[in-house]
């Protein structure tokens, strides 16, 4: 600890005048990077639009995403990352392994929920992937600032409100939306195994592996369901090289680009554009307009999540 200086020193020189402010003003945010971030949220609302859209059975879909998102991030992976990815230890492997198997329990949940409820419940709720976080870093022994419990149960009373609504409308809307919830826990636990991946191992060597687990599970999964997985119009297929573009490429990838420089905490908020991004395009393109009952408990959960977001920082 700095020794505290006098009060007075009346045998000192005069000081001379610092010319800086006392308070200077933080650095402003990257243009570019806010810019990449609005194309990103931009991307990721049009996923669950797409996916609603798209005729092809929702499993279909999400094996195609990541095998495609494989097929276009390989060669770029194997040329400039080979040396690293030979030399994965067994237990970064097998971690990153795991988590794309979650990823894939995560996609093999959440696709099938936007064919039983809205766009605008299913993307809600399976954006409280950080409440779940929050909830298993705690089982963890990790303890959370006061405001992330205050807005994890701000969100959760979203849950509940958004859920009775569905429940009101079918039973089928309401299973989607268990749906939903449980991709979003799994989606948590696939970010908490990426976190401890990353510590060793870069993002591009990760998400390569990690994309191809999440590929082959869910080709497994569906040649067990009998889901077929070809024998659509082309307007299909483009409708799903565009999802891997918008919500796989320019999403998530521009994401992780500029978290490093506005922080997680802008970020994450940010994200939480998704939601009503993509009920806006479903309402547009689809038709989709929720209930009115259903908009407060999507901004109650909206405003957990901030809660959260903010929270995090300390």
């Amino acid at each position: 600890m700095p020794a505290a200086r006098p009060a007075t020193a009346p045998s000192a020189a005069p000081a001379t005048a610092d010319p800086r402010p006392a308070h200077p003003h933080p650095h402003p945010l990257p243009t570019l990077d806010l810019l990449l971030l609005a194309v990103a949220i931009g991307g990721i609302s049009f996923s669950g639009p797409l996916i609603s859209a798209t005729a092809a059975p929702a499993l279909a879909i999400a094996f195609w995403r990541n095998a495609m998102s494989v097929g276009a991030l390989g060669p770029y992976a194997l040329l400039r990352h080979r040396a690293e990815l030979r030399g994965i230890g067994r237990r970064a492997l097998l971690l990153a392994v795991a988590a794309g198997t979650l990823l894939a329990v995560h996609f093999a949940l959440w696709m099938p929920s936007l064919r039983m409820t809205s766009v605008a419940s299913a993307t809600a709720l399976v954006t409280t992937t950080p409440l779940w976080t929050i909830l298993l870093m705690r089982l963890m022994g990790v303890r959370a600032p006061r405001p992330v419990w205050i807005g994890t149960f701000v969100a959760f009373a979203g849950v509940l409100v958004l859920t009775g609504v569905d429940l009101s409308l079918s039973p089928h809307a309401l299973l989607g939306d268990a749906l939903a919830l449980a991709a979003g826990l799994a989606s948590a636990a696939y970010v908490l195994l990426g976190a401890e991946v990353r510590k060793t191992v870069s993002t591009t060597a990760y998400t390569l592996v990690c994309y191809a687990t999440t590929a082959v599970v869910l080709l497994g999964v569906c040649l067990v369901a009998g889901t077929p997985l070809a024998g659509w119009s082309a307007g299909v297929w483009w409708q799903i090289v565009l999802l891997m573009v918008t919500a796989q490429l320019l999403g998530h990838s521009l994401t992780n680009r500029v978290v490093r420089n506005l922080g997680p905490s802008i970020t994450s908020t940010a994200i939480l554009l998704e939601t009503p991004g993509a009920a806006l395009i479903a309402a547009l393109w689809l038709g989709q307009w929720p209930p009115v009952a259903a908009y407060p408990a999507v901004v109650l959960i909206l405003l957990g999540l901030v809660l959260v977001a903010r929270g995090g920082r300390r």
